[in-house]
């Protein structure tokens, strides 16, 4: 055949494969995503589009990856007869003690929702921007005697990153147990020789993944967003911080950069330690060190830890917002980075305002992802018109994900308001169910909305219509984000 007839047949031939394979992705996403909206999404763009969505798809579809997590439930299940042999959670009595109090009752899903239960007689302090909380961090760490277990999403090798290198190093140097895991994919850029230092100095280091396998590399989905440090089983870290300079608000366009951590004491630090140790055997097939004081101070408030991720029996972390927004009477503050809520998270609020609540959203002013900031303005203008009160905060990047219930529960975490938290990521959360912290976190809030911005109902009609189009199309293909 002459080279001139051959080579249209050939890109005939391609064509028709690209198609073919893009009604079989499309057929298989309706099989496995998740959510309706997510299956339509992908389904459509696979379809009509496979040149453009079939690559993507195998990176970040497959939501409903089987396989991955069965294997997770049963790794899960290995972990916990493992940790059974140990004679762990010896603060049952805690926990019945903290079950029957009235501010707990409010959310009456939350016994069943999360694995773990509330307890009483913890200490949480609000660690408010990077400065603090890394702080107090690297003070608690310096102070480390025996086991120090340490996890983040991302880790760079700046000078932050160095820093706490340094100290890990010297801890480690010191004969303390140090444990570290970060995530595959949100540390992608974190060099080889930074944790191969660590390895060579005592550390023990893993990197999270989704599975083994040539197409499974390329997965993007099931990423481990949580942020922990747990010092000698006797405090513990968690919130919205990463390691790396710009959460200290060092690295313009963003900076200053807003977050927010907390420091906890007491009975609730062995459930980071458990939420921990699942990470930590599903890489390594291992236990760590799992340390508790041998008595706990009196007094306190009540805390639960709510470990969320894709291989829970149901979707816990967008239970959790429903839930807690559905028990509102008075109040629903919330602040996330990211505004992508689902039909069930939108109804909440609707409904709550509807109830007479004082719905809030505060979002950053300044986008980080580009096409999210548009789908976030979009579903933020449409909450405007359902009567939330939506702030944009000016000052820098906001990053903190705090909600505010009433006048007593507060969750501070790692989750934001999108599908990514609630279907596809490993999240950490901590409910505290007390009046004083409340209050607190009101106060912190306060001074948010007084440097945001609030939106209102003309803003739309300032938007270019381009700008609208673009907004209406991010909006499209959320479900995927």
């Amino acid at each position: 055949m002459p080279l001139d007839f051959a080579i249209p047949n050939l890109f005939a031939y391609l064509i028709a494969a690209i198609h073919l394979l893009g009604v079989f992705a499309a057929v298989h996403a309706v099989l496995t995503v998740r959510t309706a909206q997510g299956a339509l999404a992908w389904a459509l763009s696979l379809f009509f589009m496979p040149y453009l969505t079939l690559l993507p798809y195998l990176v970040f579809g497959r939501s409903r990856f089987d396989a991955y997590i069965k294997a997770r439930r049963r790794a899960d299940q290995q972990m916990h007869k493992a940790m059974a042999a140990l004679n762990w959670r010896p603060w049952v009595d805690e926990a019945l003690s903290a079950s029957a109090a009235p501010v707990y009752q409010q959310l009456r899903a939350l016994p069943r929702l999360g694995r773990m239960p509330c307890l009483a007689n913890n200490q949480v302090q609000l660690l408010i921007d990077g400065e603090a909380a890394f702080a107090a961090i690297l003070a608690a760490l310096a102070g480390a005697r025996k086991v120090i277990l340490l996890q983040f999403f991302i880790v760079r090798d700046d000078l932050l990153g160095r820093r706490l290198q340094d100290l890990l190093l010297e801890r480690a140097a010191a004969g303390v147990q140090v444990f570290v895991l970060y995530d595959g994919i949100g540390s992608h850029a974190l060099p080889r020789y930074f944790s191969d230092k660590m390895r060579a100095g005592g550390i023990q280091v893993r990197a999270f993944t989704t599975s083994s396998g040539l197409l499974n590399r390329f997965q993007l989905n099931f990423r481990n967003h949580r942020k922990i440090v747990v010092v000698d089983g006797e405090c513990a870290f968690l919130g919205g911080l990463n390691v790396g300079d710009e959460y200290l608000g060092h690295k313009p366009p963003l900076a200053p950069w807003r977050d927010t951590h907390v420091e906890v004491r007491g009975p609730v630090v062995a459930c980071l330690q458990e939420s921990f140790a699942e990470d930590w055997f599903w890489s390594s097939h291992q236990l760590p060190p799992l340390l508790l004081p041998e008595a706990y101070p009196g007094g306190g408030m009540l805390c639960q830890v709510i470990s969320s991720g894709p291989a829970d029996p149901q979707e816990t972390c967008a239970l959790l917002f429903v839930e807690a927004i559905h028990s509102a009477r008075e109040r629903v503050w919330i602040t996330s980075p990211y505004f992508i809520p689902d039909e069930a998270l939108f109804s909440a609020m609707r409904l709550a305002v509807l109830r007479g609540v004082d719905v809030r959203i505060l979002l950053p002013a300044r986008a980080d992802h580009r096409v999210v900031y548009a789908a976030s303005s979009l579903y933020a203008f449409e909450a405007l018109r359902a009567g939330v009160r939506v702030f944009r905060y000016q000052p820098g990047f906001l990053h903190q994900k705090v909600m505010l219930i009433d006048n007593s529960v507060t969750a501070i975490g790692s989750a934001n308001l999108d599908n990514r938290s609630f279907r596809l990521n490993f999240e950490i959360s901590l409910l505290t169910f007390d009046s004083d912290f409340a209050a607190e976190a009101e106060q912190m809030l306060e001074q948010d909305f007084a440097r945001s911005r609030e939106l209102l109902a003309a803003d739309y009609q300032n938007v270019h219509r381009l700008q609208q189009l673009a907004m209406r199309v991010a909006r499209l293909i959320s479900p995927i984000l």
